[in-house]
């Protein structure tokens, strides 16, 4: 039996204001609505009322605003369940008369949480936001138009990394689905590469969105464009195709499949193969702090690792195979790792998909060069498409173990699939990925020992 908290929380979805808000807030104004009554004829607002209450949110029954003069019976003015009116949404200042026009009942969202109104990103901000947060946070600049950023320590490679697109993008999307849809499908395609350099972007615009954002950061690559299609919404389905867009160009597309839980069959074939704990495996930025100062590796390399290295990833990831290629030798073309986010998240799913859809482009395309390394040798992998599946409920600051494997590589092209299993062996997401394989032969000093 469904909580009267619940029932209101299903329906403030269904209101489109709130659409942009996480669910953690539409909960949060659950709890705190007041059940408002009126007979036909009551007049719910009046433009002469000092102050107002709080936001209305109608749930049964009509009402209507008292428009400008020879416009009262215009259809425009009428509202109807899921539609809203009060302070808090134009301003303080209510301007006009609400009248019911029949039995109605509303929910009111009164003036001291009316705070709870405001946008928040995907993931709630505040003073001890974690990087991944900061990244994902989503900009609104219209309906269904999205601004997202490239942090100066988030992961990049000269160019914005492909997990930043696909996490940024499906959050994008996400705001503008009711949050009890979940996705369960996306298909990314990366069509050109997003650009890290911020030196022919307006630097008053750069340098407001670092004050007001993301305070400590004081440099910002050109912001990224995320506009979404509302491609269907159904009863237990919607879909949405996400456009990024910089300098005027559509750089990467996605769709995503979103899906109201509900029950059905369930059983499993696959099953997650038997690893080391992750709390007794070195964390990856260890691993290559001790390949800085390892002893037995070429100088050449250590070098190489020194100047890649820069700040931890926002994601912990333990090998399972500690002894993973160095890049310069050949190695299988598979990997084993447990990965989780650094710090902990809310409870929105929305969130920890989002979240696991950024890692999953972390190490993903380099395996389909691994059989094919050599001394000399500098392989670029650039990722060309991108799928997920979702199938169970995770959270992503829980350890999760990411299973890849490269299944071939022609023309150019290499093709992975990829498993992620939760400590529970349950496998919670599938992934396929289709990467270009780049190699660039670059001459290195001759060492005939290892220093």
């Amino acid at each position: 039996m469904k909580t009267e908290s619940s029932s209101s929380v299903e329906f403030l979805e269904k209101v489109p204001l709130l659409h942009r808000l996480t669910s953690s807030s539409l909960k949060k104004i659950a709890q705190v609505l007041v059940f408002k009554r009126y007979e036909r004829g009551d007049y719910v607002v009046g433009r002469d009322e000092e102050e107002m209450e709080g936001v209305y949110f109608i749930l049964e029954g009509q009402a209507q605003v008292l428009g400008p003069v020879g416009e009262e019976n215009c259809s425009e003015f009428f509202l109807k369940p899921f539609d809203y009116f009060g302070r808090g949404i134009f301003g303080n200042v209510y301007a006009v008369d609400v009248v019911a026009v029949s039995q109605l009942t509303c929910l009111l969202l009164t003036c001291d949480h009316c705070h709870l109104l405001e946008t928040k990103p995907i993931c709630d901000l505040d003073n001890q936001r974690s990087l991944l947060e900061r990244i994902l946070y989503m900009d609104p600049l219209d309906l269904n138009v999205f601004r997202g950023f490239t942090l100066p320590n988030a992961p990049a490679l000269g160019k914005v990394f492909g997990g930043q697109f696909v996490a940024q993008g499906l959050a994008a999307a996400s705001k503008t689905v009711e949050f009890m849809k979940l996705v369960h499908s996306l298909h990314a395609y990366f069509l050109l590469s997003g650009d890290t350099n911020s030196k022919d972007f307006n630097l008053n615009m750069l340098l407001l969105a670092s004050t007001l954002l993301f305070s400590s950061e004081s440099s910002l690559a050109v912001p990224i464009i995320y506009e979404v299609s509302r491609l269907r919404d159904g009863n237990n389905f919607a879909t949405r195709r996400v456009d990024a867009r910089q300098k005027g160009k559509t750089i990467f597309t996605l769709f995503a499949s979103f899906q109201r839980e509900q029950q059905g069959f369930d059983h499993l074939e696959s099953n997650m193969p038997h690893m080391l704990p992750p709390e007794t495996l070195v964390p990856r930025d260890e691993m290559l702090q001790r390949r800085m100062t390892d002893h037995l590796i070429p100088r050449y390399y250590r070098n190489k690792v020194a100047t890649q290295y820069t700040a931890p990833l926002p994601i912990d990831i333990r090998f399972c195979e500690p002894n993973y290629s160095t890049e310069e030798r050949k190695s299988p073309s598979r990997l084993k790792y447990w990965f989780k986010a650094r710090g902990e998240l809310s409870d929105d799913q929305a969130l920890h998909r989002c979240v696991v859809a950024f890692a999953s482009d972390l190490m993903y395309a380099f395996i389909s060069s691994d059989p094919h390394r050599k001394k000399g040798m500098s392989a670029v992998p650039v990722s060309l498409d991108h799928s997920m599946w979702f199938h169970r409920p995770l959270r992503a600051d829980d350890w999760l173990l990411f299973v890849m494997v490269n299944l071939t590589a022609s023309q150019s092209r290499g093709l992975a699939t990829g498993e992620m299993f939760n400590r529970k062996g349950e496998l919670v997401v599938s992934l396929k990925q289709e990467a270009l394989l780049k190699e660039t032969v670059t001459s290195n000093p001759i060492l005939d020992s290892k220093l």
